[in-house]
């Protein structure tokens, strides 16, 4: 009996120990795994924040990925039937019984005259919406002013694609407006509504044409939500522009490679592509921050304001990795003959105590075919089917 109850004590007493070596065993593995797991942790971390490996070296923007260039979108509001009951069919007969549509408003543009790069290459029709944008720009200041060309287009619209040919004549207009015109940044061709309306009597049409915020409550770009806003900024360029300008000589290669200077020495590329006007002259003249089209458009803007005859370039680049990328540089005329600068590539990002020399700073400045055409490519159109648009004939050789 002694040596049964003997055997029985014995045997829970190894259990017992068994246990206790299987719950150590248990909390070691657990252990280590969670080592592993802080291991793993810290790791991905050091591996994701490690920045110490980066040199004094020049960091070229052709590795930034750049969002696509905003282009416009065209809008057609319809309305048809003068029968019907809709709101908007009542609008078309009241504006016309207010003699909106009475007469063809071609003429008040005739009096405009307009000689810029895009424009000359517009159809007349397209002209006709680019005049009343130029004629227009101060009003257009409130984000929604409407411009009105009632029965101005009657003669297209009569047509059996006649809203479709119209949707391109705006669309080209607008196109050409926009990088005609770098100093109307606070436009938003996208929230810009192209309206066609029209009213049946009997077999008659009649069609009035305008061009609104539509649903929007403005056709400002997203940064800008009153005019206001929009004059406040206006000023202020006005007034970098006329310090900038104020050092202008009578020498225009001079003048150029002032501008030139001017911005890459002031205007840091941004290469997050989330901060404000980073597309827009406010953005790289006020903020002095922008990516390639903010630089192309600054230094149109300058330009300009010297009666230095220039237009901007929208295109591709060829980046050190050789992938193409989105971007946008300057054609500038000097002494007859017409030369590419590329403000965004002469101004490399640096990290670090890097040092920028002239072969750097001046690698696209005044450059001809011979050297831009290895890794700079114009796109002739700047939306998928938009109006094919001419640049003017580089230099062969460079400046």
């Amino acid at each position: 009996m002694k040596n049964k109850s003997t055997s029985i004590i014995m045997g829970l007493i190894i259990i017992a120990i068994l246990s206790v070596v299987a719950l150590l065993g248990y909390s070691l593995i657990i252990e280590f795994t969670n080592k592993n797991e802080e291991t793993n942790k810290t790791s991905a971390i050091n591996i994701n924040d490690d920045k110490d490996n980066v040199s004094d070296d020049e960091i070229s923007k052709d590795n930034t990925e750049e969002k696509s260039l905003e282009v416009p979108k065209i809008k057609v509001n319809t309305n048809i039937n003068s029968n019907t009951n809709s709101a908007t069919s009542n609008n078309a007969l009241e504006e016309l019984a207010n003699g909106s549509n009475s007469t063809d408003t071609t003429t008040a543009y005739d009096s405009v005259s307009i000689n810029k790069y895009f424009y000359n290459q517009l159809d007349n029709a397209s002209q006709i919406f680019y005049k009343a944008f130029e004629s227009n720009k101060q009003n257009m200041k409130s984000g929604n002013y409407k411009l009105a060309f009632n029965n101005t287009f009657t003669d297209i619209l009569s047509t059996s694609n006649g809203q479709e040919m119209l949707g391109d004549y705006y669309q080209s207009a607008i196109e050409a407006y926009m990088y005609d015109n770098p100093d109307v940044f606070y436009l938003s061709p996208n929230k810009m509504y192209l309206n066609i309306e029209t009213t049946t009597r009997g077999s008659k049409k009649s069609y009035n044409v305008f061009i609104s915020s539509g649903d929007n409550s403005n056709y400002f770009i997203e940064e800008f939500s009153s005019s206001a806003e929009v004059n406040s900024a206006i000023s202020q360029l006005e007034r970098i522009k006329s310090q900038i300008l104020s050092n202008k000589t009578s020498d225009t290669y001079e003048n150029i490679k002032m501008i030139h200077d001017y911005l890459i020495n002031n205007v840091e590329y941004d290469d997050t592509v989330s901060r404000k006007n980073i597309y827009n002259i406010y953005g790289a003249l006020v903020n002095k921050s922008s990516v390639c089209e903010g630089y192309a458009k600054a230094f149109k803007y300058l330009a300009d304001g010297l009666g230095i005859e220039n237009t901007l370039v929208i295109g591709t680049g060829v980046n050190t990795n050789g992938q193409r990328e989105n971007h946008a540089w300057n054609y500038v005329k000097l002494r007859d003959k017409w030369y590419a600068v590329d403000c965004t590539w002469d101004d490399p990002i640096i990290i670090g105590n890097g040092y920028v020399g002239d072969n750097i700073k001046y690698k696209y400045f005044l450059k001809g075919s011979r050297t831009m055409n290895d890794n700079h490519f114009p796109s002739s159109t700047f939306t998928d089917g938009g109006k094919v648009f001419r640049y003017p004939n580089l230099s062969e050789s460079d400046y």
